[in-house]
């Protein structure tokens, strides 16, 4: 319907102007798909770059996640180690006090002194057996020459009858595992008169 108030003049202004807008609109909508053009042209330029990164960076994501799942994996296997690592060892330390109960048994009813020694001795001969296998060694120590990395010299003797730093006893036995000393004998040492 038209406007009774508004002469021709208006509405062709009016018109005039929408065309413009309308025109106007056009022209962005052209820039707009020309930039856009332009940006996927850059982006197909550098498109391989950001893949390679994006590649890489995955890669660097997936490795770092790999050594976090080994570093926890190490962790809970070195503390079972620490846990259970002594379980062989005294499952056969259960055979030897399995011994020994039976030798206390056994010395109840004995009244033969020789029989409470074969006991004794079977009972230690056993033990001894079994921490040998664990790989106990006992230290040498007696006619040897002093080595402070394996006895400690709590004692020292003048003497002639012993080339001086001779280790004349031993005080207490010295253990080691492998090359690890656990205990150092304890010894008297030869010393010059």
């Amino acid at each position: 319907m038209k406007n009774p108030f508004k002469g021709d003049n208006e509405e062709i202004v009016n018109e005039n102007i929408e065309q413009e807008v309308k025109s106007d609109e056009e022209k962005l909508a052209a820039e707009n798909t020309e930039a856009e053009a332009e940006e996927k042209l850059e982006e197909a330029a550098v498109n391989p770059l950001e893949e390679k990164y994006n590649q890489l960076n995955n890669q660097y994501i997936r490795l770092a996640a790999d050594f976090d799942n080994y570093r926890k994996r190490q962790e809970q296997e070195r503390e079972a180690l620490l846990k259970y690592g002594a379980e062989n060892t005294l499952k056969k330390l259960i055979e030897v006090l399995d011994n020994f109960d039976r030798g206390m048994k056994a010395i109840e009813t004995v009244e033969d002194c020789e029989k409470v020694k074969e006991c004794y001795n079977l009972a230690y001969k056993n033990f001894t057996d079994v921490l040998a296998k664990a790989g106990l060694e006992t230290i040498k120590a007696e006619g040897e020459e002093f080595d402070p990395n394996f006895h400690e010299a709590v004692m020292q003797t003048p003497t002639s009858e012993k080339p001086e730093h001779t280790i004349i006893a031993e005080l207490q036995k010295g253990y080691k595992l492998g090359d690890k000393v656990l205990r150092p004998a304890l010894v008297n040492v030869a010393t010059a008169e």
